[in-house]
């Protein structure tokens, strides 16, 4: 059975996040993208938990359902602390297959933070004593290091992160088997790092507003099953994994190298020129994932995919790519207009993005827009890149937009 996840969102008690995250809205959402399974996000904040536990029905073997939409008990949670005199700022995912997990998990993190105070609590504990902590609390617990290469929270991020898994998880590395690797990533930077061919790549939306549901996912072809999904990942099971959905990495908003404030944008060989600094102002530039993935690989870029690693393909949202071909912007009442005729036609949008033909697609919304999305299937697309914070620009059909753009050479 064929189906999509996204193994990490977030709810409405996080901060930044839309106050529309409620499980009628997650679950309505998945099913206009096409996800099966969808992560709760947040169940270590008691009043998340508790609505979770009102409105999800519990099902065999770790999944619950609520309209029609299966669930996975998960959060997110930023581990702050002072490792080999350095702060680190890392973020972990941990899933549980029951709610008594989910409480005994939160029973033990409440010492180390302030559980209510947001829906990604921060807590004062390294990663590798958290790790032993929740496999005491729940045995069938799985931990996932969330978005690696993030600048500012992440296991390898330039700034408060680690240069090896080892370094951050110590003797509990053993029980870490996949990573996920965020929107500014994909996989083929990923597999210029021999250490890390071991892992299972995963890729999720981190959605902090329902529309972003899916925007990444993984596909699997197994039953849906808490155990059986953790059995896939642990044993990287191509035949049950099938591929993941990826942004094009350029379009995350820290591939490149940058400056915010100056709108500098530069490539790594570019920021490495400058001494990382901004040729604008003279601060810091804030180092991307690009940059961060050249200094700890070990490989040439384009090296070829381990043997064993799961296969990707690279997607743009839907709404994403009829506001490239009309030239208005997403929340526009034509990108709504054109976006329900299409997923009321064909069911949901990863099938419009991944499974309709181009005749079908031209019949329903006709060339333009069928070309776009034939064209973003065979990665025919050029993409400025994202930096410090900033989204990357997407271009499909090829036209020309006049951008002002700092030019260092």
């Amino acid at each position: 059975m064929r189906f999509f996840a996204d193994l990490h969102i977030h709810s409405k008690y996080s901060r930044a996040t839309s106050k529309e995250l409620v499980p009628l809205n997650i679950a309505r959402a998945a099913k206009e993208k096409g996800l099966s399974l969808v992560a709760t996000g947040d169940f270590t904040h008691p009043l998340w938990r508790e609505e979770l536990k009102s409105a999800l029905t519990p099902r065999a073997n770790g999944i619950f359902m609520y309209n029609d939409v299966y669930f996975i008990l998960e959060t997110e949670v930023s581990n702050i602390y002072v490792k080999k005199g350095k702060l680190r700022k890392i973020h972990n995912l941990v899933y549980v297959p029951s709610f008594e997990d989910a409480d005994r998990v939160a029973r033990a993190l409440s010492r180390y933070g302030k559980l209510n105070s947001d829906g990604r609590p921060i807590l004062s504990l390294p990663s590798d004593d958290m790790v032993g902590l929740i496999f005491e609390a729940s045995k069938d617990a799985f931990i996932v290091p969330a978005h690696i290469w993030t600048p500012h929270f992440s296991l390898f991020g330039a700034f408060s992160g680690f240069d090896t898994i080892e370094e951050c998880f110590g003797e509990n590395t053993k029980e870490i088997f996949a990573l996920e690797t965020g929107l500014s990533s994909d996989p083929p930077m990923n597999w210029r790092i021999s250490a890390l061919d071991r892992f299972t790549l995963i890729s999720n939306s981190d959605a902090h507003s329902p529309g972003n549901l899916g925007r990444e996912a993984n596909c699997f072809d197994c039953d849906i099953d808490y155990f059986e999904i953790t059995d896939t990942l642990k044993k990287k099971d191509k035949k049950r994994f099938m591929y993941t959905v990826e942004f094009f990495p350029e379009e995350g908003k820290y591939h490149y190298d940058g400056h915010r404030k100056c709108g500098v944008r530069i490539s790594p060989d570019e920021a490495i020129y400058h001494d990382n600094i901004c040729p604008v102002c003279g601060t810091r530039i804030t180092i991307g994932v690009l940059h961060r993935i050249h200094l700890l690989s070990d490989r040439e870029k384009g090296t070829p995919a381990p043997k064993d690693a799961i296969p990707f393909k690279h997607l743009v949202p839907l709404k994403e790519i009829i506001s490239n071909v009309f030239s208005v912007g997403v929340k526009s009442v034509r990108v709504e207009t054109e976006y329900r005729k299409l997923i009321n036609k064909f069911d949901n949008e990863f099938a419009c993005l991944i499974d309709v033909t181009y005749d079908e697609l031209a019949s329903a919304a006709g060339d333009r827009l069928a070309d776009a999305i034939i064209r973003v299937r065979e990665g025919k697309v050029s993409v400025l890149p994202g930096y410090d914070g900033v989204y990357g620009e997407i271009n499909i059909l090829g036209e020309k937009k006049e951008k002002k753009q700092l030019s260092l050479f």
